[in-house]
């Protein structure tokens, strides 16, 4: 969420206390209140050819921010970007990580002489 901070214009988050506890209460949002809000919207998503779940991420963070002092969004547009941020972010943190919960290193497998016919 700090790297939500320092790219998009209207994130404020003051304190490690208000990242920490808004970080824990967006895993609970995502897995309670999301999945209500994507039934919800289901036919807007499907008009949208799922471009609205981006909506939905960014509510799902401005609920988190109506929830947690010390954390602020300046409008849904803030919140859609910020998720999106978020979103990228943990996918690439996620890289690092193994299936086990493990973190791993990539490691380059070079194969010797092996020929490919074209």
């Amino acid at each position: 969420m700090r790297a939500a901070q320092a790219i998009v214009p209207g994130v404020v988050i003051t304190g490690w206390q208000a990242l920490l506890v808004s970080a824990l209460l967006l895993g609970v949002v995502n897995a309670v209140i999301r999945p209500v809000i994507l039934i919800l919207t289901l036919p807007l998503t499907v008009l949208t050819l799922g471009l609205f779940i981006l909506v939905v991420n960014g509510i799902s963070l401005a609920i988190v921010a109506w929830l947690v002092p010390g954390f602020q969004l300046a409008g849904l547009f803030a919140a859609t970007l910020a998720a999106c941020v978020v979103g990228i972010t943990s996918w690439f943190a996620s890289t690092f990580v193994g299936g086990s919960g493990r973190i791993e290193r990539i490691r380059r497998v070079e194969v010797s002489g092996r020929q490919i016919d074209g």
